[in-house]
């Protein structure tokens, strides 16, 4: 079994996927050795929801805590993987035989993850995602932290308040935008941590799981 560490986060680059209407990335260089400067120096305009990134209780909360709130052990520590088959929506009838624990750190490996879908800049409005019937089963559980393989727990076109409300109001902290086609359900250890920016509603973050043994 291997104990190498695997990046499950989406790199940030021109022309990437973004929730439509959001600030797409971009990264320019304005200081560039090539131009006679001294050194490289990099420009980036996005919003904070951009690729594999994390919610805080401020973005559905006016009043709520911002990212640089968020406890460590939220997002480090062991986790489990779970691999769910339907191609709609993350049903509470899917999830209920995984038995759910209070405290765990659960990734949610759905159709989401065919790798096609992050080589396209193209939003693809139709994904699996959180109801809000499901999001009020999660917060029953006690579970700490939920994360998803693409941009957001909840739809595009329904359910998208409703779910991160349900969820982030019962203290889940919640991990967008992950990468796992290539990861097999069972146990990990994670590591997730989101940029620290003073009252955020989110950060973009680098994820990185392995192996238990």
């Amino acid at each position: 079994m291997s104990n190498q560490w695997i990046d499950v986060s989406v790199p940030l680059h021109n022309g990437m996927v973004h929730w439509p209407g959001d600030e797409p990335f971009n990264r320019e260089t304005p200081v560039q050795i090539a131009k006679g400067d001294p050194c490289n120096v990099s420009k980036i305009t996005c919003t904070v929801h951009i690729g594999t990134h994390m919610d805080a209780p401020h973005h559905f909360f006016d009043g709520g805590a911002g990212i640089e709130t968020m406890p460590l052990e939220a997002a480090m520590g062991p986790a489990r993987v779970i691999r769910l088959q339907d191609p709609g929506l993350i049903r509470i009838a899917e999830l209920q035989p995984h038995n759910i624990q209070r405290g765990e750190r659960i990734l949610l490996r759905t159709p989401n993850s065919d790798e096609s879908w992050w080589a396209t800049p193209e939003f693809k409005k139709k994904f699996v995602h959180i109801p809000a019937d499901t999001a009020a089963y999660l917060a029953t559980t006690g579970v700490q932290t939920v994360g998803v393989d693409y941009l957001s727990v909840g739809g595009f076109d329904t359910d998208g308040p409703e779910t991160h409300r349900a969820m982030l109001g019962a203290g889940i902290w919640i991990i967008e935008g992950l990468v796992l086609g290539a990861i097999e359900p069972g146990n990990y250890d994670l590591i997730c941590l989101p940029l620290k920016i003073a009252g955020s509603d989110g950060a973009p973050a680098r994820a990185i799981l392995r192996q238990r043994s």
